[in-house]
């Protein structure tokens, strides 16, 4: 069966977005240079320019690029909130960086929104457990990747099924925003670490469910 799992850049006090993102305003509350001081890392790889960006060749290789390149192939299907999609829709390409199926948690009814480069947006009004099962339909053999945003991975969280957490720690810190491991029911889920590279930018931890 495929695996399900994060993967996600986290600022140094715990949050994955800063207070006041709003696509548009990169300028409200300082967010847009915070959210690149975080994510710095990955706009500057090598596969991330060339295959998700699409901005051409260049930029960085070596180990963060290759593990880039690695949790994107393992990829068969996302899972993630209306927020982010709805934030994402005014941000991201006409081809949507995901290449992939995309189910959308949402309570709207809305029919299929397919992109070019293979990536359809589907959204799911039967909640989390309905959007995995079809999510692990479409992936196959390969994984599921809850996307986020936070209160998306704390659902998974609370349902027991995320297998990895794949993140990318960087040495920033926000003060505000919206935090990764928040609303947790007990007993939390158990982790053990299976793996840490650092990179001088961020520091990324892979943690696989015991």
């Amino acid at each position: 069966m495929s695996k399900v799992f994060v993967n996600i850049g986290l600022s140094l006090d715990g949050y994955m977005a800063p207070e006041g993102m709003t696509m548009g305003k990169p300028e409200y509350k300082n967010w847009g240079a915070k959210w690149g001081a975080m994510m710095g890392w990955l706009l500057n790889q090598q596969y991330f320019r060339e295959n998700l960006l699409k901005l051409g060749p260049g930029g960085e290789t070596g180990p963060v690029n290759d593990l880039l390149r690695s949790t994107n192939e393992r990829i068969g299907a996302n899972i993630m909130g209306k927020r982010m999609f709805d934030q994402g829709e005014q941000a991201w390409p006409e081809e949507a960086p995901f290449h992939t199926p995309v189910y959308v948690l949402t309570h709207e009814q809305r029919d299929p929104w397919v992109r070019p480069g293979g990536t359809t947006f589907y959204f799911i009004n039967e909640g989390p457990e309905r959007a995995l099962e079809l999510a692990r339909e479409s992936a196959g053999s390969r994984d599921v990747r809850i996307s986020g945003g936070a209160d998306v991975i704390q659902q998974y969280l609370n349902l027991g099924v995320v297998d990895e957490l794949e993140i990318a720690l960087a040495p920033v810190l926000f003060g505000g925003g919206r935090r990764l491991f928040e609303n947790l029911r007990e007993p939390g889920p158990q982790f053990r670490i299976d793996r840490v590279l650092d990179g001088p930018a961020a520091t990324h931890v892979r943690y696989v469910r015991q």
